[in-house]
């Protein structure tokens, strides 16, 4: 029941219903606070109210993030808790800047909903078209899971398309640096596109049970 009820909320949301997201919110934010707290507390406790800071960017990923679907409510929170660390850890706000910028292209991506539930998906063959904008969702959302530095170098390549000089210039490193960075990222970035893919979030699970554990 919990498992269509997390499904059901984020497709009525990904279709304009303001009120699931509102549910999706109350629904999880206790639990997924309950994690970032325990795995970034001095840095929340710095900023503020640290529910406020989870719920903002909560909303946010949910906003201007990926849109996807999945049942398995807790994969889902595990996921959303991945990114929101990311997205607290890295001051930054490139789910927003890379949907504006894909808004403003023709055949843009945005209506691209990734179904994490195999079974559930269409046995029609989708078009070249859908395949590339999933493709392209995809790749966002595995940036969203990258750590700090790997993150950062991939986005200001990828996205803003910057020479790596002009990386190395803005990060106080060599261009080669910056050229190495991003090749050592983009494995790992290709790693979690490939666990996004197969829909391999038990490992996600556990990791991040884990990791606050030990914190």
């Amino acid at each position: 029941m919990s498992g269509d009820f997390t499904r059901q909320l984020l497709s009525d949301w990904h279709e304009g219903d303001k009120e699931a997201l509102g549910r999706l919110i109350e629904r999880n934010l206790d639990w997924i606070r309950g994690r970032v707290v325990k795995r970034l507390g001095p840095l929340l406790r710095a900023k503020g109210d640290a529910t406020d800071y989870v719920q903002d960017a909560m909303v946010e990923v949910l906003r201007f993030g990926p849109k996807f679907v999945m049942s398995d409510e807790a994969q889902f929170r595990a996921l959303m808790t991945k990114i929101i660390e990311n997205v607290l850890r890295g001051r930054h706000d490139w789910f927003t800047a890379a949907r504006r910028d894909a808004a403003q292209e023709q055949g843009s991506p945005n209506g691209t909903v990734i179904d994490f539930d195999p079974g559930r998906k269409s046995i029609t063959r989708p078009s070249q078209a859908f395949q590339r904008a999933e493709a392209s969702e995809l790749m966002r959302l595995g940036v969203g899971l990258l750590e700090d530095d790997d993150r950062e170098i991939i986005v200001l390549r990828q996205w803003d398309s910057l020479s790596f000089g002009d990386i190395g210039e803005r990060l106080g490193i060599e261009s080669d640096t910056a050229r190495m960075r991003f090749q050592r990222a983009l494995p790992r970035l290709a790693e979690k596109v490939s666990m996004l893919r197969r829909g391999d979030f038990a490992a996600l699970v556990e990791s991040i049970e884990e990791d606050g554990d030990e914190n």
